[in-house]
Parts: C-alpha cells; sequence; structure tokens
C-alpha cells in the first residue's frame, strides 16, 4: 500500500500453566515468559509502531508485596524501548544478587515482570494524540486484588457516545469519551458488581473478610462480566483482559471483524492477533492453532481451565480483508496463497489492458508488500504465455525445426525490481512546493529495463488516497518512458470510511470519492449530493438499526470502469509524458480469493454493524458541511 496508512493493533497473551520452576528446569529460565512476550509482540510489529506495552501479574503473593507490574513506551522503537527496560531492570537485580540467579522463589517475589500471566500489545494509533496515555494496556487500580483490571485491544467503537452516557447514567464519571476509556469502564463496572454480589454471597454463609477474598476469585463468572458489559458494543474487537488475581480473558466481536488465534498445551494457552505468530515462537503445526469464535470469549481461569464461552449472538461473519490483503504477516500459509490468487484473478483484466502484448511488458510491484501479489499476477502471465506458446507450436507443426521451436520457448514473461523506497529520505522542509519536490523522491526506479516500447505494470496492495501514486510514483515511473503505465490495484476500489480500526475515517479523502464528485459534476448529476445530505440528516436522530447507507447512491450512476478512468486521471500530474491506466481488483473476485473474509464494507458500504451505518451517513454529513470532525 503505496499510500501511508495507520491499521491494526495487536495483542499477545500468554499464561504459563506450569509453576515457574518448570520453566527454569526445562528452558534454563525463569524468564521464559519475557522472553516469550517479546517475540510475541515483535513478530507482530508489522501491526503498530506507535507505541508497545506489557502487563504482568504474579500468582499468590503475600499482601503487600507487589503483583501487578506494567511498562508502556511511544518511543520510536517502542518494542525494544520496554524491553530494553525490562531487561535492564533484571540485569541490574541478579547483578546486586548473584547468589540468588537460581532461587526462582526469590526471583518471583523480587524481580518485576516474572510472573504466570501475561499481556501486551502493539499500537497503531488510528486518531488523537500519540501520548502515553494512549498506549496499552490499560489499568484500573483497586486494593481488592480481583477489582485490579488491564485490558488490551484491537477495536475501534462506533457508538462511543452512547457508551459514556450508559455509564454516566449508572453514576460514573469518566476522564474521557474515549472507546478504551468507555470499554475500561464498562467491564471494570460490572467486575465491582459481581465482587459485591460475590462478597454478601460469601458473608451470608459466615465467611470472614478475608476468607471471602479467594473464594471470591474462584466464583467470579467472567463470560457474565463480559456480557454484560459488551452488550450495547458495536463494533470490531478483539478485547483481552487480566484480573489481579489471576484470571485472563480475550473476547472477540459477533460479526469477527477483528482476528484471534489461541494455542493451548499443558505449559501454555497464548492468545495473538496473528496465527503464524504463534506458529513461529512456539514451533506448533498450522491445524493446532485455533481462532476464537466471533461473539464468544476464551477465558482461562487462575488454576489452569480454559473456558470456550458464548458472551453476543453471532452476526453474518464479516473478518476484514484488509487483514488478508495487507495487514497481517504473509507468511500464514493461507493469507500466501489468498493474495496470490488476488494477483492471478486480476490478470484477465492486465491483459485486456497491455493489448495481451506480454512480449512488450515489464512487470513489477510498489511497495513491497504487494510482492505475493505479483507472483500470482506473473504466474497468472506465464499461463497466458503458455498457452500462447503451445497455440504457435501448433500452428507450425508442419513446418517445426530447432530453430522455430527455440525461438517460440525462449518467450519470457519480464519482470523487474522497478520501483524502490528510499527509507532515509525525510521529507524535513514544510513548506509546500518545496515538500511536494521532496515527496516525489521519496521513490527511485531500476533504468535501462524498460523500453519505450513496453507497457510498464505495477501491482500494489490498494489505493486509497492516491496521494503517493500523484505525488511520487507516477512521476517516477514516466522517467523511465514506457510506452504506458498500468497500475494494478489487487483490492477494489475503497469508496467508504472504515470505522473499525483501520484509519480511513473521512470520505474526502478517499480517491473513488473525489472521481465520483468529479464524475457528478461532469454529468450534471450533482443534485445527488444535495439529496443523499438531506436524507443522512433525517435519519440523524433515528436508532442504529434503523439508518441506510444513502451514500451508496451517489456511486450508482457509473462503472466501476468509469470511476477507475477517472482515479487515473485525478492520479496522474499534467507534466506526465506517458498514458496511465488504473485497474482494480472486481469485489467478486475479491471473495473468491479471500472467501473466510467477507468483511467488504470499505469497498461495498455493506457495514457489519448497525453502526457502521451511521458512521458513513455522518461522514458524508461532515463533508457536506466542511467539518473536519471524525465520523464516530
Amino acid at each position: 500500500m503505496s499510500d501511508a496508512l495507520k491499521h491494526e493493533c495487536g495483542i499477545a497473551l500468554l499464561r504459563l500453566k506450569k509453576p515457574l520452576e518448570f520453566y527454569k528446569e526445562k528452558y534454563g529460565t525463569a524468564f521464559y515468559g519475557v522472553q516469550k512476550m517479546y517475540l510475541l509482540l515483535e513478530k507482530q510489529h508489522n501491526r503498530g509502531q506507535d507505541g508497545a506495552g506489557l502487563a504482568s501479574i504474579k500468582f499468590d503473593m503475600e499482601p503487600g508485596a507487589r503483583y501487578i507490574s506494567r511498562i508502556r513506551s511511544n518511543q520510536a522503537a517502542p518494542i525494544q524501548d520496554i524491553f530494553k527496560q525490562i531487561n535492564e531492570r533484571i540485569n541490574t537485580d541478579l547483578e546486586q544478587n548473584p547468589d540468588k540467579a537460581n532461587d526462582v522463589a526469590w526471583q518471583k517475589n523480587n524481580v518485576p515482570y516474572i510472573g504466570e500471566v501475561f499481556l501486551g500489545h502493539v499500537r497503531y494509533g488510528t486518531f488523537g494524540k500519540n501520548s502515553i496515555e494512549n498506549v496499552h494496556p490499560f489499568l484500573r487500580q483497586n486494593n481488592w486484588m480481583h477489582r485490579n483490571l488491564i485490558v488490551a485491544g484491537n477495536f475501534n467503537l462506533t457508538n462511543v457516545k452512547e457508551l459514556f452516557s450508559d455509564l454516566v447514567r449508572l453514576g460514573q464519571h469518566p476522564k474521557e469519551m474515549a472507546d478504551t476509556v468507555t470499554v475500561m469502564e464498562k467491564i471494570g463496572h460490572f467486575l465491582d458488581d459481581e465482587v459485591t454480589d460475590l462478597y454478601l454471597e460469601c458473608k451470608n454463609e459466615g465467611l470472614s473478610k478475608r476468607e471471602a477474598s479467594p473464594e471470591i476469585a474462584n466464583r467470579l463468572d467472567i463470560a457474565r462480566i463480559l456480557r454484560r458489559a459488551s452488550k450495547n458494543w458495536d463494533g470490531g474487537y478483539a478485547m483481552a483482559g487480566l484480573l489481579g488475581h489471576g484470571d485472563a480473558f480475550v473476547t472477540r466481536d459477533p460479526a469477527g471483524v477483528r482476528p484471534a488465534f489461541y494455542y493451548e498445551d499443558d505449559e501454555i494457552v497464548v492468545v495473538t492477533s496473528e496465527r503464524p505468530v504463534i506458529q513461529t515462537v512456539f514451533n506448533v503445526p498450522y491445524n493446532e492453532i485455533k481462532e476464537i469464535t466471533p461473539g464468544h470469549a476464551l477465558i482461562i481461569k487462575k488454576d489452569g481451565t480454559v473456558i470456550d464461552a458464548k458472551i453476543r449472538e453471532q452476526l453474518p461473519l464479516k473478518a476484514c480483508t484488509f487483514e488478508r490483503i495487507y495487514f497481517s504477516r504473509g507468511n500464514d500459509a493461507q493469507i500466501y496463497q489468498e493474495r496470490k490468487d488476488l494477483g492471478k484473478l486480476i490478470m484477465p483484466q492486465v491483459l485486456e489492458a497491455i493489448d495481451f502484448d506480454t512480449d512488450n511488458s515489464v512487470f513489477s510491484y510498489i511497495p513491497n508488500t504487494a510482492e505475493t501479489s505479483f507472483f500470482g499476477m506473473v504466474s497468472a502471465a506465464q499461463d497466458f504465455l503458455n498457452q500462447r506458446k503451445i497455440k504457435a507450436i501448433l500452428e507450425n507443426q508442419n513446418n517445426l525445426n530447432e530453430d522455430l521451436l527455440q525461438d517460440v520457448l525462449s518467450v519470457k514473461i519480464r519482470t523487474e525490481k522497478i520501483a524502490i523506497k528510499d527509507a532515509k529520505l525525510r521529507t524535513f522542509i514544510t513548506e509546500d512546493s518545496s515538500r511536494d519536490d521532496l515527496v516525489a523522491h521519496v521513490y527511485d526506479v531500476t533504468y535501462g529495463v524498460v523500453k519505450p516500447t513496453d507497457n510498464l505494470v505495477i501491482i500494489d496492495d490498494s489505493i486509497v488516497r492516491g496521494t503517493t501514486l500523484k505525488n511520487s510514483i507516477i512521476k517516477m515511473l514516466d522517467r523511465l518512458q514506457p510506452k504506458q503505465i498500468v497500475v494494478v490495484s489487487s483490492a477494489p476500489q475503497i469508496r467508504y470510511p472504515d470505522c473499525y480500526g483501520i484509519d480511513m475515517a473521512k470520505l474526502e479523502g478517499l480517491i473513488a470519492f473525489q472521481a465520483t464528485l468529479a464524475l457528478l459534476k461532469e454529468r450534471n448529476l450533482y443534485h445527488l449530493i444535495e439529496e443523499v445530505y438531506q436524507k443522512s440528516k433525517a435519519q440523524e436522530n433515528l436508532p442504529d438499526d434503523e439508518i441506510v447507507n444513502h451514500v451508496k447512491t451517489i456511486y450508482e450512476p457509473f462503472t466501476d470502469q468509469e470511476i477507475s478512468d477517472k482515479i487515473a486521471e485525478l492520479v496522474t500530474p499534467k507534466d506526465i509524458q506517458s498514458p496511465v491506466k488504473i485497474i482494480f481488483q472486481s469485489v467478486s473476485n475479491l471473495h473468491k480469493a479471500c472467501p473466510d473474509n467477507l468483511g467488504d464494507w470499505y469497498f461495498t458500504g455493506d457495514y457489519p454493524t448497525a453502526g457502521g451505518n451511521r458512521v458513513v451517513n455522518k461522514a458524508f454529513i461532515n463533508f457536506y458541511e466542511g467539518n473536519n470532525d471524525r465520523a464516530y
């Protein structure tokens, strides 16, 4: 994805099921959990660069002893920063107490971060300042051990204002209107309720307050707490939490928008946002890693019992396709194949664009994340070429000789590494005209491999805003003076904002929306803008489940190709010599390639939750009224 786009956070939860002495004996260290958490977060580094955090809980500590540790960072390399601090603290404690190097009990009692359960997070902020207060995990403290709550998640909720009002009605005074705060306080409120009810139950049984405390921890119904807390959540989420006494959970949204995978054996339970992370870090087979069921929670009790509990009624599954196209690590076997299929399926359109002239075409990709789709596209191009070779041989079978056969078989698909991103280049000047010139040099090109008679075909993951295409990539490609430039998007046109985690909150920033506005003006259909605005305004006070996405109306007069052609026109600088075509994946082919990830609302406007329709209409209202506010 050549456009800068912030995206999904990553979570990692690890529960050690054996005493720490076991890991010391088997793996040589009581810091086994800390080491594995470092790997789990680093292997999800692709999901977050704005911040990282880690929390740990020690079981069965004496009153007065610290049992919760938390560290967060918003430095440039946050994962390395937090583990550097942890490592320095551990080394300092051991250097000062060299006789305790093999004393696991002492280490647990005296060294932070050595515990039985861990929760880590890597963050991409979708909006808001990147202050340390916005970095997960979040901590809600209390002197009652089981009222301590630690939460981290990969989520965005569409109805934060409503949830905030719910908390106020419950008598709370939240410190800010943010989904992280409302989620934390919602869970915390019903946790407090549950603890209070259980205390009264224990008291009626004749237990003292001290005797009641561990009994409350045993009896806590985490599923019931989550059902009550999440009842009105609207959005996409994979929410993880720890309670001070040692219970842990991860719960997913009912439509399965946000991913979560887990693995369990007799030593550990681990949950992450991506399957191959677990495969790599713990060296376990693909088929032993399970997906948390949408609408369910994986609950790990302090005694090690693992429960799969239904929390919400499941909605039609709409797992985010951007997870497959771009955000997830590509070493997952299914994701790798799906990305290749995206490239294969779009090849017929590419062949039409180059008039089936593969002899005079050079194929490449940008950025590196598009490489797998590129492999699929080239594979399909090779299949086409092979069929052409067979046809040529059959047509000349009566006149075949070694030279003719050699000529036919020697023809190959031409692939090159054309575009190279200069990672060291920084746009340090903010004045617009000077900055634009610098931006145009963020990418460099390979000279001498493209002839003036060649089509230059470049595949990208997706085209969101088109800014980098216009300001940098197309200008650079034009220096090679090809016959034409064909930019291929392995994703369909992005027409609608996302409200479940990806930073696509404003309609006017989307190049497909801009192209459609231009077409409406050209065809004297701009009155549709006013009509959609009035219909959207009329729905502002309706319940979410009665709201219709009226923004779809503005796209209906045009074919996909008409919008693609207008996008090509908008992203082509005036001084470009080579003609530019842009090809987008079709939604139907997207679903063929990614059959289990059918979340396509940013392409189709079919939002998986009721709140999504409210968000898209609000985004349109903001556009029409000139408000620079976010729609959620």
